[in-house]
């Protein structure tokens, strides 16, 4: 009997990687797959005219029908425009750190990240190793390649897709209503841009959610504490394979 298979979708900046704790732990259970987005990782460069929906549709064809589709941050804006427009991939919806519906505060402050970036990426890239990993206990092995594979990026390329992630949540919300499938929403309670606010605000927008809030965790659950996750995530399968 073939196993479930489970999709991973990394954050803006990042790769395929850094799902490695997370996949290690699901490997037993479900064929797992971790692309890259478009232009992240192996993949070529992005234009500055890339939209959400170009993200999604770079993507897809690596999503077998009946996929259980996780995404992380930006790839949780993906997996819901996947969702949404190619619903016949989606068996359930899960979305990691997301953020949903932004306030004009939120959106003000990931554009002044976003202007930071622009200026001084070097400083951008230590804001967000700070925001992501201060106080944990990860390995520092682990900040050290984060750091390695955001340094990595191509700036237009990584400087155009931070741009969809700042502002593509405004395009999702009216619609988030219209995704049909069962769906998780998991943050961090310590997470201070991917808040448990935005969380709870996610799943009262989808018609079948439940929100899930980790512990003392930040921005990089699947890191972080990838156990925690992947136990909310086979938790939530489990039920939905009994319904």
């Amino acid at each position: 009997m073939s196993k479930p298979t489970v999709v991973l979708l990394h954050g803006v900046g990042l790769d395929h990687s850094m799902w490695e704790p997370t996949a290690a732990l699901l490997a037993g259970r479900f064929t797992v797959i971790t692309p890259d987005l478009p232009g992240h990782g192996i993949r070529p460069p992005v234009s500055a005219e890339v939209t959400l929906a170009d993200l999604a549709d770079g993507v897809v064809g690596e999503i077998p029908a009946d996929s259980h589709l996780v995404g992380f941050s930006l790839g949780a804006l993906v997996a819901q425009h996947v969702a949404l427009h190619r619903p016949e991939l989606v068996a359930t919806l899960t979305s990691v750190s997301s953020v949903c519906e932004r306030t004009a505060e939120e959106r003000a402050l990931v554009l002044d990240r976003l202007r930071t970036a622009e200026a001084d990426f070097m400083t951008s890239t230590a804001a967000s190793l700070q925001r992501w990993y201060a106080g944990t206990d990860v390995d520092p092995v682990w900040v050290t390649r984060t750091k390695a594979t955001l340094l990595a990026n191509d700036l237009g390329s990584f400087l155009n897709c931070y741009r969809v992630f700042a502002t593509a949540d405004a395009e999702l919300g009216p619609d988030l209503g219209a995704i049909a499938v069962r769906a998780l929403a998991v943050t961090g309670e310590s997470d201070p841009g991917s808040t448990p606010e935005m969380t709870h605000r996610l799943a009262a927008a989808l018609p079948n959610c439940r929100a899930v809030v980790v512990p003392r965790a930040r921005h990089m659950l699947p890191v972080e504490r990838p156990q925690a996750l992947v136990d909310s995530l086979t938790t939530f399968l489990g039920e939905c394979s009994h319904v």
